[in-house]
């Protein structure tokens, strides 16, 4: 299992409609940062996703740093859990998409 430190910036171009005064990140701004942590951990190049599974448990809010846990398989793909704390965010699954990377 690997650990790794993750934080959306308060002045993330998500942030500013979303939603004003009261600002959280968006899932799929969420989800793409952590698939994207985790092809820079593991040195892979940008890929297409399919995510089989992905459960969100909480609103994340610019600026929380998140803890993410990862196990990667053999074929490529993971298995991940962003935390706050002790509070799950985000949990899923996904797996390279054959073809081309984005």
């Amino acid at each position: 299992m690997r650990q790794v430190l993750l934080r959306i910036p308060a002045d993330h171009p998500c942030v500013e409609g979303h939603f004003p005064g009261n600002p959280i990140v968006p899932g799929a701004v969420l989800l793409d940062e952590v698939l994207a942590m985790i092809e820079r951990e593991l040195g892979r190049p940008a890929t297409a996703w399919t995510v089989v599974v992905a459960r969100f448990s909480r609103a994340v809010r610019p600026g929380e740093p998140l803890q993410l846990n990862f196990d990667a398989n053999d074929a490529g793909g993971v298995r991940f859990e962003c935390s706050l704390g002790e509070q799950s965010v985000l949990s899923g699954r996904a797996h390279p998409t054959r073809g081309e990377p984005n």
